[in-house]
């Protein structure tokens, strides 16, 4: 199946790239995460999606990064149990719009391999986004694959980011110092 790929991050991509291609599927990657603050913080992102997308010949596509459509969602859903799911959200809804204007089969998001994230909202999340696009969700429960592709990740010397991204989530692993959040990256645990 051809495949489109959402990645929010390389560490993230890692195991999900090697999964799909093990099952035989084509994908392709769209990166498109608006939620990434600051803005050096996402070029940083970027940049390691684009080194190893060429190490692993994966095509990846870049969208633009335009803040004001995260913010314009955002901006009443403080707390992480809110603003979470309306993240995704944004995301994935303009994957699908890409994948479908550019003949993909199925979409899925890298997002499913990060134990931080709310897996089931995330999961109904892309469900609903399919069945109103006409696409197909290629589910996968990715976490199994988390820390081998984190530990692979450093030693290779990719960036591990220490936080989700937005600057609530920055937030919120200055104030837990290290207790543990949802939102929190893949360095922290």
């Amino acid at each position: 199946m051809n495949i489109l790929l959402h990645i929010c991050c390389a560490p993230c991509s890692i195991y999900p790239i090697e999964a799909l291609r093990k099952e035989g599927h084509r994908i392709g990657g769209y990166f498109y995460n608006p939620n990434i603050h600051p803005y050096s913080e996402y070029l940083k992102r970027k940049e390691e999606v684009e080194k190893y997308s060429k190490e692993v010949g994966l095509n990846v596509t870049y969208a633009d990064y335009i803040i004001e459509d995260y913010f314009q969602y955002i901006s009443c859903n403080e707390t992480q149990e809110d603003r979470c799911p309306v993240c995704w959200w944004i995301r994935l809804k303009e994957a699908v719009k890409f994948a479908k204007e550019n003949g993909f089969e199925a979409f899925t998001t890298t997002l499913l391999g990060s134990p931080y994230q709310d897996h089931e909202v995330l999961k109904n999340i892309c469900a609903e986004i399919a069945e109103k696009a006409d696409i197909k969700f290629h589910y996968a429960d990715f976490r199994t694959g988390f820390n081998a592709a984190r530990d692979n990740a450093r030693s290779k010397g990719i960036y591990l980011q220490k936080y989700c991204g937005c600057l609530m989530s920055e937030k919120d692993r200055i104030d837990n110092k290290g207790q543990g959040s949802r939102g929190q990256g893949p360095e922290n645990k």
